[in-house]
């Protein structure tokens, strides 16, 4: 018996004991941040210049310096192309905003034909490009007559997909 009240003691004893504290729960692990998409590519340039987006803006024609001038204009307010009549030569300048040193290639497409032409830094106006034609050349008709539009390209420079607008033939017609 006095084993059986030692065993009842050590119980008695064993039972006011304090439970164990519970283990500590481990701080939430953060979810790796997910990887960011790789950029999306650029959209590839149209096959055709006819499916190309025509270039925001609008044609503006008036007198500038006694010269009929149509003048192409962005967004933003500022000229990117220019045809103006120079009488006195009767040749009509095709001007392009954008630099360059020397002469570079410029090209004009229309629905009926294309026209690779050499043009040349502006004298006198920093930042433009010109090519000129006579004021007869089928080319201008063209341009005029074309489609809905025409493609105007300058070598290292974005292509612009002009309106073929009245302000084009008033400028062809002025210098004939």
């Amino acid at each position: 018996m006095r084993d059986g009240a030692i065993v009842l003691g050590l119980l008695l004893v064993a039972s006011c004991a304090a439970p164990p504290k519970p283990a500590p729960v481990p701080a939430p692990v953060p979810a790796p941040a997910p990887a960011p998409a790789p950029p999306l590519p650029l959209p590839k340039p149209p096959a055709d210049w006819r499916d190309a987006a025509q270039t925001a803006g609008t044609w503006r024609w008036g007198m500038v310096a006694g010269r009929s001038t149509a003048s192409f204009v962005g967004v933003g307010g500022a000229p990117l192309a220019t045809l103006t009549c120079d009488r006195t030569t009767a040749r009509v300048l095709l001007a392009r905003r954008g630099d360059a040193a020397a002469s570079v290639a410029m090209t004009l497409t229309s629905t009926f034909g294309t026209r690779p032409l050499s043009s040349d830094p502006l004298r006198g106006a920093p930042g433009w490009v010109v090519a000129e034609l006579h004021s007869n050349d089928p080319m201008l008709d063209s341009i005029a007559f074309s489609r809905g539009r025409f493609a105007f390209e300058v070598a290292g420079l974005d292509p612009l997909y002009l309106p073929s607008w009245p302000e084009i033939s008033r400028v062809v017609e002025d210098c004939r």
